[in-house]
């Protein structure tokens, strides 16, 4: 005679058994979801650096310095480790007078006549890439904030020279300046040939003969759907969603540029003030997926 409780004991381990062994069946389903899932919160995200920079000359796509602008690697003032950039641009009124004539203007596409002292690294990002973006900056002591005219210290810059429009051959998407003490920021986005600008000012106070750190996250849209954020001494100064962020083309890819620009002294036809020497020094350039791979004081 057999068991009625063995029978149904028996019954209940195959029906358990089988689940266990048919993955179309619902509990197992179930039970890999729920297995997935908890993975999926459990895995932090991964942190890589693209690039990093510990101050010196090497290691960039190449150098962009006009005039009598000079890119150095020195030891004596540094943020961290033994090296740091040196940028310094020097006014020419000269230089300055013969490439506002048009027809000296016309004989090269990238516009003579500014005072550019940059590092450059290539191909940091295109339309729709994430990213983050850290360095360190700090002016010379004597740095003259008034008369207030701009002076650029990164930017983000791309190169279309078949567009059909010689005036934005190159055009930054976003440029990080100071005008007198205060950081702005310089956004262009749209076509090529008609970008929209938008300014972002008073970001932060800059202080001369102090070491300041940047970090830049930013999401490269052109569709209404970028957001963008910009650290200053680890304090959040700008945090901007659902925006366009760079130019809407889809194959170019963009530079991340350090470095100073006296753009000021190009477009006002003259510099401000008595100060014709700018230095600026850089250190603990980095480029990656987290705020941590960008930012200077974690690697």
């Amino acid at each position: 005679m057999t068991d009625v409780s063995a029978v149904t004991l028996k019954h209940r381990m195959k029906e358990i058994q089988n689940s266990r062994q048919h993955p179309s069946s619902t509990p197992y389903k179930m039970r890999l979801q729920l297995i997935a899932a908890t993975l999926l919160l459990s895995t932090p995200a991964q942190a890589t650096q693209s690039f990093t920079n510990t101050g010196t000359t090497s290691g960039w796509s190449w150098k962009n310095i006009e005039h009598n602008g000079t890119v150095e690697e020195v030891t004596d003032i540094v943020y961290k480790g033994s090296t740091a950039l040196k940028m310094t641009q020097i006014y020419d009124q000269n230089y300055t007078d013969r490439y506002r004539n048009n027809d000296d203007a016309d004989d090269d596409l990238v516009k003579p006549g500014r005072y550019h002292s940059e590092v450059i690294k290539n191909d940091v990002y295109k339309l729709g890439d994430e990213g983050y973006y850290g360095f360190m900056f700090r002016l010379q002591d004597s740095w003259q904030f008034s008369p207030v005219q701009s002076y650029n210290i990164a930017q983000f810059m791309g190169e279309f020279p078949d567009k059909g429009c010689e005036q934005f051959h190159w055009i930054p998407s976003n440029m990080v300046y100071l005008y007198g003490d205060q950081l702005y920021l310089h956004q262009r986005t749209g076509k090529v040939c008609a970008p929209k600008e938008t300014i972002y000012s008073n970001l932060a106070t800059v202080s001369a003969g102090e070491w300041h750190k940047v970090v830049i996250h930013s999401k490269w849209r052109a569709d209404g759907t970028g957001s963008y954020a910009l650290w200053f001494d680890g304090v959040k100064v700008l945090e901007e969603y659902d925006i366009d962020t760079t130019i809407d083309d889809g194959d170019a890819a963009f530079q991340f540029r350090i470095g100073i620009y006296a753009n000021g002294w190009h477009d006002n036809g003259g510099m401000k003030g008595t100060q014709g020497t700018r230095q600026v020094w850089y250190d603990q350039v980095a480029i990656g997926t987290t705020f941590a791979d960008a930012d200077p004081d974690q690697w």
